[in-house]
């Protein structure tokens, strides 16, 4: 699918950009894989990493807040993958407009430069904080969600294909709560904070974002937002499987915060479809029909939500202390 193509990723230095760009290295032979973003010394890291596939890599200084720079950047592209966003709740809480600027503004300059250049596809990556949002980076999301699904009226008959995949925190992604109970442990720490004893989440490793993504551009046909099916797990268990007997507090939750995160809500249930590893919320436009139905999925039950509070699978401390190994050690 990848093969002598060429792959635009934007945000391509963070976590996802670096699984992604190894995974598509190791898997494919594309012709160029473009990491477009704004840190050049995370390029400069990321270039020595991969300096055994320098004539694959293109790296490119730029912000999706610029739409001229994006323009440039994807003369040629075949698919783009938009990674790059504002995420840290409280930075947006307190810099709204550049949440926006780079959340909901970039969204829209990645659209525009996509359909300008002749894109074949476009994967933007959402979060469960896009649902239901109760804080600024939720919200920006979820108008970026909208603005990608809703790029498709203006592709015209054969023009660039928009989707979206939504997941939670990436187990051991930076600013996540492994690395924070990593570094409590590292420096001695026998107390684990606890927001809320009743917390909950999804666990989704970089390896299944990645093929997820690879999914979405694979199968979408405009307008799809792609679910992992994935496990849940309580955070109290979590601190149990990281540091075993240790003792836990409360501290309450932040300004923000959910008790469990919700990827499907009861609303959305009514346009989705379940695969048999994934879930498809479809669009509700007037250029969609049926018959851009993805095969082999049945419509869920009305009423349905998918939270990682009320799920059918569950990882116990065993089953986490597992997973922290196979998932994070190999990366």
């Amino acid at each position: 699918m990848l093969d002598g193509k060429t792959i635009l990723v934007t945000g391509g230095t963070g976590s996802f950009g670096n699984h992604f760009t190894q995974y598509v290295l190791h898997n494919y032979d594309p012709k160029k894989i473009i990491i477009y973003s704004r840190d050049e010394y995370k390029q400069f890291l990321m270039r020595d990493k991969y300096k055994d596939y320098e004539d694959k890599l293109r790296f490119f200084i730029g912000d999706v807040r610029d739409g001229e720079r994006l323009r440039m950047a994807m003369r040629g592209v075949d698919y783009v993958i938009h990674a790059a966003a504002l995420k840290q709740v409280p930075a947006c809480e307190y810099n709204p407009n550049e949440a926006i600027k780079t959340n909901v503004n970039g969204a829209m300059n990645v659209i525009n430069a996509s359909l300008e250049t002749g894109v074949k596809k476009v994967v933007a990556l959402s979060t469960d904080k896009a649902v239901n949002p109760i804080n600024l980076y939720g919200g920006t999301k979820l108008v970026s969600d909208k603005l990608f699904c809703a790029a498709n009226s203006y592709r015209g008959q054969d023009g660039t294909v928009f989707s979206v995949v939504r997941y939670g925190n990436v187990a051991g992604s930076r600013g996540s709560v492994i690395p924070f109970f990593q570094n409590i442990i590292n420096t001695g720490g026998v107390k684990l904070p606890i927001t809320d004893y009743r917390m909950t989440r999804f666990w989704i490793s970089l390896g299944q974002g990645v093929e997820l993504v690879l999914k979405a551009l694979k199968d979408a046909r405009g307008g799809e937002t792609f679910i992992s099916k994935i496990p849940s797990f309580k955070i109290t268990d979590l601190a149990e499987a990281m540091l075993p007997g240790c003792k836990m507090y409360e501290v309450g939750i932040r300004e923000g915060e959910k008790l469990h995160e919700i990827m499907i809500t009861r609303e959305d249930s009514l346009h989705t479809y379940e695969y048999d590893k994934n879930f498809i919320i479809y669009p509700q436009y007037n250029w969609w029909g049926e018959s851009d139905i993805i095969p082999g999925g049945k419509p869920v039950e009305p009423e349905f939500e998918y939270s990682s509070g009320f799920n059918k699978e569950w990882l116990n401390v065993e089953d986490l202390r597992d997973r922290l190994k196979t998932d994070l050690e190999k990366h």
